[in-house]
């Protein structure tokens, strides 16, 4: 990063504190007064949104980049699915019995942070969504093994804590869906995906079509529970339609477990990002 504290500017922060202690007039309450970047109404306008957008990337990067963090395991699931323990509160039988992979995530956080932590902690960070479920066995188990893990919140309208296992100097919150999304796959050295629900069909179909169409390098995509996804999403069904091609059912892999998935990364081979796309 850039050194600026030998910047022959005055420091902006130090403005923002000599501005808080003006007199206090009718032209110091004004709106108008306010420095631009200290005010929170103006940066919340419409018009500013390109702004918001550009905050929202900047923050988490350069915040990543100073923990030196240079690869990510990329845990989504469901934010509904209980631990084994809590099991007998899930709504439906079918989440009770999901329950496993609460566990199943935990323990595969598990083994990717003892790799992460050979690095020193800048490789094979895991990184969730910040939430309950599964997202929170992922970082629980980095936490458990003595490592960091990253969690990226999101505002909804049911607001939620983050998790009390997420690393608090690596705990984010976005406003913008998208540049979350960017933040999950910039770094991603793998995408493990578990049962879940919109959101996480959502960030599966999303990051499968950026290594589809040559957007991003090839990685290991593991699916935690063939027999959930199968039943949810007929996908030789697609093939056969011609909507994707069969070369695209080659993208990911199901796995059941911890071990298996692990195995997996550790035996990967680097591959690039497509050069083409398969029966266009």
């Amino acid at each position: 990063m850039t050194d600026h504290r030998n910047s022959p500017f005055r420091d902006a922060g130090l403005d923002r504190s000599t501005a808080s202690h003006v007199p206090d007039t009718a032209q110091t309450r004004s709106t108008s007064y306010r420095l631009a970047f200290a005010d929170d109404d103006f940066l919340c306008r419409e018009e500013l949104r390109p702004v918001r957008l550009q905050l929202e990337l900047l923050k988490p990067q350069m915040m990543l980049d100073e923990h030196q963090i240079d690869s990510t395991i990329v845990l989504f699931g469901g934010a509904r699915i209980p631990s084994p323990a809590n099991k007998d509160t899930a709504r439906t039988k079918t989440l009770a019995e999901l329950s496993h992979f609460y566990d199943e995530a935990r323990s595969f956080a598990r083994l990717m942070t003892r790799k992460s932590i050979e690095s020193e902690g800048r490789e094979f960070v895991v990184v969730t969504g910040g939430g309950p479920g599964v997202m929170e066995a992922g970082n629980r188990g980095a936490a458990e093994e003595g490592g960091k893990s990253i969690g990226l919140n999101i505002v909804l309208p049911h607001e939620q804590a983050p998790n009390e296992y997420v690393t608090p100097e690596l705990c984010f919150n976005f406003h913008y869906f998208a540049i979350r999304k960017m933040h999950f796959l910039m770094r991603a050295r793998a995408i493990c995906v578990f049962p879940g629900g919109f959101g996480t069909l959502d960030e599966m179909f999303e990051s499968l079509t950026l290594i589809q169409t040559g957007r991003m390098q090839r990685v290991p995509f593991l699916l935690f529970g063939r027999a959930f996804w199968e039943k949810i999403i007929n996908w030789d069904a697609l093939a056969d339609a011609g909507t994707i091609s069969p070369q695209d059912l080659d993208l990911f892999r199901f796995v059941e477990t911890a071990e298996e998935a692990a195995d997996i990364i550790d035996n990967w081979d680097p591959a690039p990002p497509r050069t083409d796309i398969p029966g266009r």
